[in-house]
């Protein structure tokens, strides 16, 4: 019997190599240095985003206890 599957039909193709040695280059050729980031500078953005985020719901907050007060003694009445 004949064992049909795929390990039959193997093809190797290989890429000519022609003798010449192709150095890989970066693609940037300058200096790779990490930006740090200042811990304090990161704490100030989100205390100031986190304080209007704050001051929007006391905003709502008060506006929705302000208005069922004014429903609350507008159907005492």
């Amino acid at each position: 019997m004949e064992n049909k599957g795929f390990t039959d039909n193997k093809t190797n193709i290989e890429t000519p190599s022609d003798g010449v040695i192709v150095a890989e280059k970066p693609l940037k050729n300058g200096r790779i240095t990490s930006n740090r980031v200042d811990i304090n500078v990161l704490k100030s953005k989100l205390q100031e985003t986190e304080s209007k985020e704050f001051k929007k719901n006391i905003y709502i907050l008060s506006s929705l206890v302000l208005g069922l007060g004014i429903l609350g003694i507008y159907l005492s009445l």
